[in-house]
């Protein structure tokens, strides 16, 4: 089953960094995921994160107000 992956951030560099960073992550160890960009302020939100990048594996915030190593991300969503 795939995992649904979702980045939260407005597009600053930060943001950038960490969708790069998964981006990577997934690409290289072939896993079965799909990425979503969350940027719309309203839907961050939603998950009451103050600070930014997060990100969410499978509804769950893992990560948030930094960027993570690759080892960190395939620690998370293998």
């Amino acid at each position: 089953m795939p995992k649904t992956i979702k980045i939260l951030g407005t597009g600053c560099p930060k943001c950038q960094s960490m969708t790069g960073v998964v981006k990577d992550v997934i690409s290289e160890n072939n896993i079965d995921a799909t990425i979503e960009k969350v940027e719309d302020i309203m839907e961050i939100m939603k998950y009451n994160v103050m600070s930014t990048p997060a990100l969410v594996v499978d509804d769950v915030i893992t990560i948030k107000g930094r960027v993570p190593s690759k080892e960190e991300v395939l620690a998370l969503v293998k």
